[in-house]
């Protein structure tokens, strides 16, 4: 849990332009407000289960359980969500508030391009324009995202800065929001950023584990032992894991990006080895040079080529109460034909991340042991790049 001054231990506050102070003040009053009426809940617990198509299954993979020969798995289903990621659960809380507040215009950022398809959902939804920064090297990798973005009515705008990928989106997201604040609200898409963002993508993404909960309880009577899930940010992990921190019984395990390996420079885990810094608006852990300065990052996945993490994540490493651990593109590709071949499930190269570590876990631990992984995203996006990385050409 935050403090008020949007702190989680050293973790979190507010390292942004003067510009944007107003900005981010006028959402955290109005996130205040409405997140206690009840008209607002009603409203987007109504876009959630009517629309967004919640609660999502959780789904007892007895194959995959049977053949690891360990812990019972269970996958939390956020690939069925429409727009096929758990991004949609943050979107639509943010646009409805956005909404609430007057603005008539979203701008996100995105990497592997489900934010930004959610975001480019909810403003066709709630009538609003859309402008979605994205990486010029994520929308090759993405193509197909693009076209649905504007397919949907947005407006892509390639940056061409830095790496191209996901950290320079955010950067440039940030620049265009404080020349349009006054009708502009920037759906943040991850637990990262200025106060209160770490706070509130959290609250709208804990759904999930809320789910989760009582899914397993009125299952099997029981908590999961391990709850497993992908980082870059962070969202799908933090919202997998927030109802679970006070249940010490309960491992929490974040999968980060190792890229080529983590003792190579093409990583993007920054638990494993990045160090405190400020970016982004926050303070928290990143991938950094020798100068300080934020280092480029690789993965397979676009989604988690970030070179940082939410604070909130920062914190629960600092205290001991979440693990975080590294899987390669290797791990996580092999992960991704595994999960498809043994289920008939084809999840997010992201969530993959997710699958290659409980595939290393699960053997371990007894049967009467429960896992769960959120997949939380589908993998359709993800074909033609793991196609190349297999060496066959294929088109979108």
């Amino acid at each position: 849990m935050s403090n008020p001054n949007g702190r989680f231990g050293i973790h979190g506050g507010q390292y942004i332009p003067e510009i944007l102070m107003h900005a981010v003040t006028e959402l955290e009053e109005a996130y205040n407000h409405y997140r206690q009426d009840p008209s607002f809940n009603r409203e987007l617990t109504t876009l959630l289960n009517e629309y967004a198509g919640r609660p999502s299954r959780l789904y007892y993979a007895e194959k995959m359980t049977r053949d690891l020969g360990g812990a019972r798995i269970y996958l939390k289903r956020e690939d069925l969500n429409h727009t096929g990621s758990h991004k949609i659960n943050n979107v639509l809380g943010q646009a409805l508030l956005a909404k609430k507040m007057g603005k008539t215009r979203l701008i996100a950022e995105t990497g592997a391009g489900q934010h930004g398809v959610a975001t480019a959902t909810a403003a066709a939804l709630l009538g609003m324009k859309c402008v979605v920064y994205m990486g010029q090297e994520d929308t090759i990798r993405q193509a197909l995202n693009v076209y649905r973005m504007r397919l949907l009515g947005a407006e892509v705008v390639p940056v061409k800065t830095g790496t191209a990928t996901l950290k320079d989106a955010v950067s440039e997201a940030m620049r265009a929001w404080t020349s349009r604040i006054e009708d502009t609200h920037y759906c943040l898409g991850s637990v990262m950023g200025p106060h209160p963002f770490p706070t509130l993508v959290r609250d709208f993404q804990a759904v999930i584990s809320r789910e989760v909960k009582s899914q397993l309880m009125e299952r099997e009577g029981l908590l999961p032992d391990a709850v497993l899930a992908c980082v870059g940010g962070g969202s799908n992990a933090m919202g997998s894991f927030y109802h679970f921190i006070e249940e010490k019984s309960v491992r929490l395990i974040g999968c980060e990006a190792a890229g080529r390996g983590i003792d190579t420079f093409e990583t993007a885990a920054t638990i494993a080895t990045g160090r405190p810094g400020i970016f982004h608006g926050m303070k928290s852990y990143f991938c950094q040079d020798q100068y300080g300065q934020i280092a480029p990052v690789y993965s397979i996945s676009a989604g988690l080529d970030y070179p940082g993490i939410g604070p909130e994540h920062a914190y629960l490493h600092d205290t001991g109460r979440a693990e975080y651990v590294s899987v390669t593109d290797e791990e996580a590709v092999a992960a991704f034909e595994y999960l498809s071949q043994t289920e008939g499930i084809i999840p997010a190269i992201e969530s993959a991340h997710a699958v290659a570590h409980a595939m290393q876990l699960a053997p371990g631990m007894r049967k009467d042991q429960i896992i769960v992984i959120t997949i939380s995203g589908r993998g359709d996006k993800d074909c033609a790049a793991i196609a190349r990385y297999r060496g066959e050409d294929i088109h979108e």
